[in-house]
């Protein structure tokens, strides 16, 4: 069996920027010690909710650089270095591997829409230059391209491909059923956190998290331990807070939510605008049924 980078829930981090630009790399590491202290199980950051497609290539190592010396080996520390021209993701994902990181994220390349034998060639290739643990991100809805079960078991031959972020939740069971447990599977997908553990998964990689990391966590804890009601009672729990932060586009919710509470996570960038006035109320309407007074040490400090 592969060895999982982590088990549990792992946080989609949001990047806090300046309103002017810039990364608010203080805030960010707020919002990094507030994860960890509140029993988060993995940083995942420069991915699809840190807006990592609309940052240089300097700001995105800076971002990854800075979690791993704040991190300072606490949890691991995944970093989104995929991209849609295979040779950049190489290059871009070696200089996040020699930052220190844990693993790298690497979701399908957009746009291309390549096909099946394109896409296993795109991973072998980064599979077979890079030193790092890789795990895939499967998600059809935002990049057009699927990951079938099939191209993960020829994937398989890859000793660093370690795991999958899957969306694609309906073919789970074939590819267990095809590659074992070869990879370590994990949910992309909120709301289908549990019935992903259900299957075989080890976790999560989590929006919510981002404001609500110990419930999170204990969710997926609570099914790895064998409390099958509690898992349950908490996935059903969520289920409001998982509709409003994917009302509109993410991450534009779980950033204004957090705006909301009182960080300084900053606006979303352009092509990604604020959220409307139905989605605000909604995120207001619903964040008042969470407990969220963890973070109140950590906001305005």
């Amino acid at each position: 069996m592969t060895k999982p980078i982590f088990e549990g829930a792992g946080v989609a981090i949001v990047t806090p920027f300046f309103e002017n630009g810039g990364i608010n790399f203080d805030e960010l590491g707020k919002m990094i010690e507030f994860q960890i202290e509140n029993k988060i199980d993995s940083i995942v950051i420069c991915g699809s909710t840190g807006e990592a497609a609309t940052m240089t290539d300097e700001e995105h190592i800076d971002a990854i650089k800075f979690a791993v010396d704040t991190v300072a080996g606490r949890v691991p520390v995944i970093a989104g270095t995929g991209s849609n021209d295979t040779a950049y993701c190489t290059s871009l994902t070696k200089r996040a591997a020699a930052l220190g990181i844990d693993a790298a994220l690497l979701v399908t390349p957009y746009y291309n829409k390549c096909t099946p034998e394109g896409l296993y060639r795109h991973y072998k290739t980064v599979a077979s230059a890079v030193d790092c643990p890789l795990i895939l991100y499967n998600v059809p809805s935002r990049t057009n391209v699927n990951i079938s079960p099939e191209v993960l078991l020829r994937l398989s031959e890859c000793d660093n491909i370690v795991g999958v972020k899957e969306c694609n939740l309906d073919q789970v069971p074939t590819t267990f059923s095809l590659c074992g447990d070869r990879f370590v599977m994990y949910s992309g997908e909120d709301a289908l956190a549990v019935p992903m553990c259900s299957l075989g998964g080890k976790g999560v990689i989590s929006v919510i998290a981002n404001i609500i990391p110990e419930k999170t966590s204990t969710m997926i804890h609570a099914f790895l331990d064998g409390n099958i009601e509690l898992a349950r009672k908490l996935q059903i729990e969520v289920v409001p807070l998982v509709s409003a932060m994917f009302c509109e586009v993410n991450p534009i919710p779980v950033k204004d939510a957090m705006n909301i509470l009182g960080w300084n996570a900053g606006p979303c960038r352009l092509p990604l605008c604020e959220l409307s006035e139905a989605g605000r109320a909604k995120v207001i309407k619903t964040l008042a049924d969470y407990d969220t007074s963890a973070m109140n040490k950590y906001i305005g400090r």
